[in-house]
């Protein structure tokens, strides 16, 4: 049966990479506006779909406030992705 090679090991550690400066990205924290209107956004949407299930909104239910509450919430999610 054939024998494998051994493995060399370095008299030097291995480097840990730092995680923190691999991460940040030298942004700030979001501005207070940004906050309020991604979760302003997403209340609206799952309000309208809400109210449009229990009728209390304008004509019988329609499919078109549920698509606006889906683009709001979609929109809400969205602007999470830049949340810092």
């Amino acid at each position: 049966m054939p024998v494998s090679k051994k493995r060399t090991r370095s008299s030097k550690p291995t480097q840990s990479k730092n995680i923190s400066n691999q991460m940040s990205s030298g942004k700030g924290p979001s501005p207070r506006w940004y906050v309020v209107t991604m979760s302003a956004l997403m209340i609206v949407g799952v309000l309208l779909i809400v109210l449009n299930y229990l009728t209390l909104l304008p004509g019988s239910v329609s499919r078109w406030y549920l698509w606006s509450g889906l683009g709001l919430i979609g929109a809400g999610f969205l602007m999470t992705t830049n949340y810092n």
